[in-house]
């Protein structure tokens, strides 16, 4: 079995990929802005997800169907 290379990533790792502050990342993810899952006090990020965030632009996770929506403006 293959694994996957870095597929998910830390507050630490998403912050530098991103290049944004880490405490706009967690004020982001704590206000269900930015797609990522918290796993006990730490949060996590799959690249891909944050990939298609970045391309969708202005559009947000819907937490009921784990598609996205417009946001309003």
């Amino acid at each position: 079995m293959e694994a996957k290379h870095d597929t998910v990533m830390t507050i630490d790792e998403l912050s530098v990929y991103l290049k944004i502050a880490k405490s706009t990342l967690y004020k982001l993810a704590q206000e269900g802005k930015l797609p990522g899952q918290k796993v006990g006090r730490h949060w996590r990020f799959r690249k891909e997800t944050i990939d298609h965030w970045l391309d969708e632009g202005n559009k947000r996770p819907d937490h009921s169907t784990g598609r996205l929506r417009p946001t309003m403006r």
